[in-house]
């Protein structure tokens, strides 16, 4: 799968986000090694701690399904004031959840203003200092 159709599948998973709180919707597409995609948005509450991520939505639930091996992931999102999208990021929170399942190195995290305009980062670009617990 080409970036821009990841990209493709985070504007849609945009417009499922719950983000009455905020105002900023964001969508995600996790692309795994074998080619299948999980999307997520995020999903707040009003006790804030309880809300939940796009990114991480997406990376649960791949999780969830017995999947381990990813490649990429697409973000994007923008607040309900705003025309236009603009890049963003994951979080630091989301970033962390991320390194614990993908190769820093070789990880792609793709920030989208629209399917034809994105820039690709690798995770250790955004996360160097990442926390990972040897075993």
């Amino acid at each position: 799968m080409d970036y821009r159709q990841l990209t493709k599948m985070a504007f849609e998973a945009q417009k499922k986000a719950y983000a009455p709180y905020s105002r900023f919707s964001v969508g995600a597409a996790l692309l795994c090694a074998d080619g299948r995609v999980f999307s997520g948005c995020n999903i707040e509450n009003s006790s804030l701690g309880v809300s939940n991520c796009a990114e991480r939505t997406a990376l649960f639930t791949a999780v969830y399904e017995g999947y381990r091996d990813f490649t990429a992931i697409a973000v994007v999102g923008k607040s309900e004031e705003d025309e236009e999208f603009d890049l963003c990021a994951p979080c630091g929170i989301c970033r962390q959840a991320l390194s614990e399942f993908c190769d820093a190195d070789t990880f792609d995290i793709i920030l989208a203003r629209t399917p034809d305009d994105y820039e690709v980062y690798k995770l250790k670009d955004l996360f160097p200092l990442h926390f990972i617990l040897k075993n």
